[in-house]
């Protein structure tokens, strides 16, 4: 019977998580978040491309990593970075309401589709 990878895989990950963050070639945790946020929000534009639910959650994906960063490095007070937030999310909410931005064209997980059944 074969077994399953998770479990080698899933050591194989933290193993090598844990010796980065112990040798300091890791680094820290929130600018490691704010990386994957960031590289996030770009992905799904390339991905997914320009449309109305892009238009917004992209955008904002690349500032909640821009904003952990800044708010861990630079000490920013948690009142700027919601407050600039949430004017960034109002306008990105305002363009999105535009007809020249296209909706969304096909959904990212398509569901099974049912056999059709018949009245015997």
């Amino acid at each position: 019977m074969k077994q399953s990878l998770a479990a080698p895989i899933v050591l194989i990950t933290l193993g090598s998580a844990w010796f980065l963050k112990s040798t300091s070639l890791l680094p820290d945790t929130a600018t490691l978040l704010a990386l994957l946020l960031a590289a996030t929000g770009v992905l799904l534009i390339i991905v997914d491309g320009l449309n109305k639910s892009t238009l917004v959650s992209a955008p904002m994906l690349v500032y909640g990593g821009a904003a952990v960063y800044y708010y861990d490095s630079a000490s920013l007070r948690m009142s700027h970075v919601l407050s600039l937030g949430m004017v960034l999310l109002g306008i990105l909410l305002l363009f999105a309401r535009s007809d020249r931005i296209p909706e969304r064209s096909r959904p990212l997980m398509r569901r099974r589709e049912e056999p059709a059944r018949g009245n015997d």
